[in-house]
Order: structure tokens, then sequence, then C-alpha cells
């Protein structure tokens, strides 16, 4: 065993005292459930043995646990009263009350928030070991999950984006046997033979801590050396069943159930204590009755304190509004969307080193397969970064590099390939901030072309899906349409404290356009007139701007057209079209996404529900909008899909039909 001076041996009896603690919360709860005291429990019983691996981290160190870790949270310097209010879900918890017992966090003890989805927290975990490299500071982060969970691709992609950047994180795989029900020994990859020592595999008895405590020792100096990753199994026993929504007995037989509660760690470690001289029978059951009575006391306790405010629900979906400034482009003379984006990207490289760039094919000579990267990577080789064809590790990563402090910028080669991310986009990053209680945040951008009217996408290039995005709470969503606001809705992205996704327009985003002179910041949730009109509203983004600004040439001198380019999805500006409804008195909304659950949908539901809005409706107004359907290879396809500017011109005369 490697630093043996400092690794070679661990307090016992403090262990001992520890690992009682933990069960016994874990029994509390059970009891309080069954007299109607709570509405659910996970517990750790058996798994308890594995505290002495966060015995070994230092408070720079982060643990990424998973929800049968409580031993392990309560050595890492959370304590117990914390966790029975957890149980009770009260207002002060690390989730105010917001998440399952179980899932705590501690952002004081580098203790991240645990997500039910299983494995989803090991992307994550290695954002933030990338972020210690990165820093150049030192630091080892613990990630934990279920054998079961080592069958989700997430783990896969984990270990090997480890392995790939060697990074300074211990994957700690607690295998007990059991996905819930499911025995998993014809599924556990380790089993298998999927794996091998090289990636510095260790295969421990995780029952007896003796056994734990060296093999995590090796296992967390080698990531401290710089050696890269370890995979630590540890096999344990499920003492208990899954929650207390299963009950074991139905599916595992009764001799497996006596054989592990014969080799109980508590008991183990207790006898061996007593039988070396280091305690006495009595003294173990003086320990055992004074933290049954703290344990009941601090039950006793929680159930008293405060419980969460329904007026509190809204809090900490998101911080506080970004202040939007003039983005850093040069104003009067033409640019591309692309080029603009561009010059914001080497604008927030040049004046904060907390920003990281990362996505398929960005690095140079490629700069991205869309130029939007061209040239970073070159300027700033240390923080512009090609990733594996891996979406999940993209944002998973994304969201350990924003709990760290750094200010990740990731991109997405086509929206239509965000589907492997969409677990760590909705589960992780649209949720940290207000699963926590605002503790943890996640400041980060996501951006990806998107969008058709560019012949020969088909159904894996030309998706527009901004109404997808705009269904998760806690995610700012963002459409450009002009250079100057591609350029300033980034600078306002880049500077925000949430997770945006920025959606560029593929069809607009190589066209010359010309800026003005009197360049604005671009907040979000404010919509931009880029037509005025007198007759009829037109409410468009993305590349439908084009059809509706031409439809209201076309009509100039009949119907006098007034032009909203929206731009910011979520949150979007209804004050700025009821504005321009109480002139108008009809509404017309134009999208490229398709028209069920959208939001044209969104949008007019608001206006129609509204009695202000309402009164000034003269006319049923009108949503054009790609019906339900993909987009074909053939442009006859694409184009029979998408609204077209006669479409357009059809609903703005319906809306004329007094």
């Amino acid at each position: 065993m490697s630093r043996e001076s400092s690794r070679a041996t661990y307090n016992k009896l403090e262990l001992l005292k520890l690992m009682y603690l933990s069960r016994e919360g874990d029994r509390r709860e059970g009891v309080l459930l069954r007299q109607g005291k709570g509405w659910f429990q996970v517990a750790g019983m058996g798994h308890e043995s594995l505290a002495v691996i966060a015995m070994q981290l230092r408070p720079e160190d982060y643990l990424f646990p998973y929800y049968r870790d409580r031993a392990m949270m309560l050595a890492k310097g959370m304590n117990n009263g914390e966790l029975a209010r957890a149980y009770f879900a009260k207002r002060n918890t690390s989730s105010g009350g917001r998440q399952m017992p179980g899932h705590p966090s501690s952002r004081e003890k580098n203790i991240w928030s645990v997500p039910t989805p299983t494995a989803s927290n090991l992307l994550p975990a290695c954002g933030v070991a990338w972020g210690m490299q990165i820093q150049g500071v030192p630091g080892v982060v613990v990630a934990t999950t279920g054998d079961a969970a080592s069958r989700q691709g997430e783990f896969y992609e984990a270990v090997a984006y480890a392995i790939e950047r060697k990074l300074p994180v211990v994957f700690v795989v607690e295998d007990n046997r059991y996905g819930i029900s499911t025995n998993t020994d014809k599924f556990n990859p380790f089993k298998l033979g999927i794996f091998s020592k090289q990636i510095g595999l260790v295969h421990v008895d995780g029952r007896h801590p003796d056994n734990v405590w060296v093999a995590a020792s090796e296992s967390i100096d080698r990531a401290r050396d710089g050696a890269g990753p370890s995979v630590l199994v540890c096999e344990v026993d499920r003492l208990c069943s899954h929650t207390s929504s299963d009950d074991h007995r139905v599916y595992r037989p009764p001799v497996e159930i006596s054989e592990m509660m014969e080799r109980d760690p508590i008991n183990t470690v207790a006898e061996e204590l007593i039988e070396a001289g280091e305690l006495t029978w009595d003294a173990w059951e003086e320990i055992r009755h004074q933290i049954d009575q703290q344990v009941d006391q601090e039950y006793r306790d929680a159930e008293l304190e405060p419980d969460p405010k329904a007026s509190e629900l809204m809090d900490h979906l998101f911080g506080a509004e970004p202040n939007a400034s003039e983005p850093p482009m040069e104003s009067g003379r033409k640019w591309r969307m692309v080029d603009a984006v561009n010059e914001v990207f080497r604008e927030g490289l040049k004046t904060d080193r907390r920003y990281v760039f990362f996505g398929e094919d960005i690095e140079d000579p490629k700069g991205g397969v869309f130029r939007l990267t061209a040239g970073l990577s070159t300027q700033f080789p240390d923080r512009v970064f090609n990733s594996p064809l891996a979406e999940a590790t993209i944002a998973g990563v994304a969201v350990g590099l924003a709990s760290f402090g750094m200010l990740p910028v990731f991109e997405l080669q086509f929206v239509d390939f965000s589907g492997p991310a969409w677990s760590q986009i909705t589960q992780n990053m649209a949720t940290i901030r207000w699963r926590t209680f605002g503790q943890w945040k996640c400041p980060s951008v996501i951006y990806s072309p998107y969008g058709a009217y560019l012949p020969g996408g088909s159904i894996w290039h030309s998706q527009a899906n901004e109404g997808s995005f705009a269904h998760i709470p806690g995610l700012r969503v963002v459409v450009p349409s002009t250079p100057e606001d591609a350029a300033g809705l980034m600078w306002t992205a880049m500077h925000s404290e949430d997770p945006t996704i920025y959606l560029i327009p593929k069809h607009l985003f190589r066209q010359q356009m010309e800026v003005p002179s009197n360049l604005q910041p671009v907040p979000f949730g404010k919509a931009r007139v880029r037509r005025e009109g007198q007759d009829v509203t037109l409410v468009s983004w993305g590349n439908c701007i084009e059809p509706s600004m031409e439809a209201a040439a076309k009509l100039d001198g009949q119907v006098s057209v007034e032009v909203i380019d929206l731009r910011s999805i979520v949150p979007w500006d209804f004050e700025t079209i009821a504005e321009s409804l109480e002139k108008t008195g009809r509404l017309v909304v134009v999208q490229e996404d398709a028209e069920s659950c959208s939001v044209g949908q969104m949008v007019l539901s608001k206006i129609t529900s509204t009695a202000e809005t309402f009164s000034h409706l003269l006319s049923p107004p009108q949503l054009v909008s790609r019906a339900d359907v993909h987009i074909g290879y053939n442009p006859i396809y694409e184009y029979a899909a998408l609204p077209d500017t006669q479409r357009v011109i059809s609903a703005i005369r319906a809306t004329m039909e007094d």
C-alpha cells in the first residue's frame, strides 16, 4: 500500500460508532414510516463499512454519493440531525424539503446533490475532477453508484472520459447483487469480464472496513498522484428491502437473508474489537444506548422543525437575471451570425479564465462543423477541447464543471443529437439549483445549430425542437435571428447564473446582414420589433423570421403587419406582444417547430386566456407551424412540412376577415 505512514490505520472504534449511528438512523426512519410519519424511506443498511472511503477525503475533495451512502455522508461531515430533517422533508434542509430522503447535499462539505436516476452523478463527478485538473488545484473526487447502475451508458461514458483525461476520480460500485428485485449476477459487467485491471479496477469484499480502507487508500493515492481513475467494486450486502415500497422477502430466499444477516459489518467490527480487548460488551451496549438516545432526540426535534412554505415553490428555480451588456462586436457593418458568435466566444476566453469550451470537432483545423469555434483552440489551447462522440458526456461534464465554479460553453453539434444528453440536461442541469434550494448552481451554455430550410438534412439534421427544452423548468431557451442578437444573447447567456439552451438557426447563420451602429444589450425575455405595423401582430423567431418578413413586405399597402422577433423563448416577452395587440387587435404566430405542445401554442394560450389581451382580439388568432411530422430528405418533403411565405400570407389574411 502506498503512503503507508499516512494511510496505515484508522480508528476502528470511531468508525463503529459512525456505522451504528447510520444504522440507527435508518432503523428509526423505518419505525417512523410504519407510524405514518413520513412518506418514503431508502436505507443504506449493510453498506456502512464504505464510510472509511469518505474518512480518507480532505475538505477540498468532493463526494458524489448515491442514495445508500448515509454512512459515507456522515463520514464526510454531515450530521445526523441534518439527515433527520431531510427525512421529514423540512424547510431547513439542503433541499428545502424538495428531495426524497437519502438525497441530501452540502455545498460547504463538497457533497454533491444526490440524483435518483442511477449513475447520473458520475459524469458531473468527472466535470468537477476535470475542473480541478484545468485549474491545477489539488483534490480527488469519489463518485458512487450501485452495481445495477453499472449497465447504464453514462457509467461507461464516465469511466472512458476519466481514463482519457487521467482524471483524479475514484468510481465506487457498491455491489449488493440486486437492482430492486433483480439479481444482477448475470448483468454485472465486472462479472462478465468487460473491464480489465488496466483501468485501476479493484475488487474488494466491502463487508469489512479493513479491506475497503486498503483498497480505497490505493485508489485515492493513485488519483492524487495524477495516475488517473480507479473503479473500486465493493461487494456488500443490502440488509434491507430496496426501499420502503419494497419487500425483499418476496424475491430473496430466506436462507440468503439469514446468511447475509450473519455477516452484518457492524456486528463483525464490534466482535473484533471485543475479542481484541479494545471494547467490552457492556461498553458497546452503553455506546449503542447513547446513540439510540441521540437519534431519538434528533428525530423528535426534526419532526418539530418548520415545514416548507407553499409560497416559496418557485424560489431558486432561477438565479438573478443576468445584467445584459452590449455585445463585444464591431457595429455599423455586415456580419454573419457564425462570425458574431465566434467573436463573442473569443472575447469571453480573453477576459475570464473560467470559460471552457468543449464539443465534437470544435478544435482547429476544423473549428466546428459550422466554424463557430474557428481559431479558438489555436489561441486558447488550454480551454478549448474536442469532446468524444458522446453527448451525455458533453452535458454531464458541463454540469460538473459549473458545480466546481467554471463557466462551460459546450456545443452539441446538431440539436437533433441532444437525445443522449437529455437525461443530464433535464435531470441535473435544469434541477440542481432548485433541488438544493439554491446551494448549487449551474451557470452553463449548451449551444447547438438547429432547424431546417437547408435541404438535405433529413430527420437527423433538421429538427426545430425549442418546445421540448422550453417545457423543462430551470432552463433558459433562446433563438436569435440576426448577428447582433446572436452576439447579444450569447454574451448574456455567458454571464448568466443558470443553464441556457442556445439554438442557432442554420439557415440564417451564414447570411451577411447589416448590423446597426447603435448596438444594444440583449436581455433575456425581451422581444424585438423587427417591423412596425398597425393591422396585424405577427410573432415569430429563428428561421421563420424570414418568411414572416417576406409576407409582411408582400402585403405592404394592403395590410400593415407588425413583426415581432421573440428571440427569447424562456422567459418570453408577453408585454411587447400585448402592447402590439392593443394597437392591431389581430395575431399570427409563425414557428418552425411541430404544432402540438409547442411554443406557438403556449403564446396563443396565454394571449387568449388573459382577459386584457383577449379583449383586444378582433378575430381568432392563427398559428402557422410545421405539421406534426418529421423532415424528409428529399426537399419536396422538407418544404411541404415547413411554413412558407404563402402560408403566412394566408394566415394574415384570415385574421383580417372579421
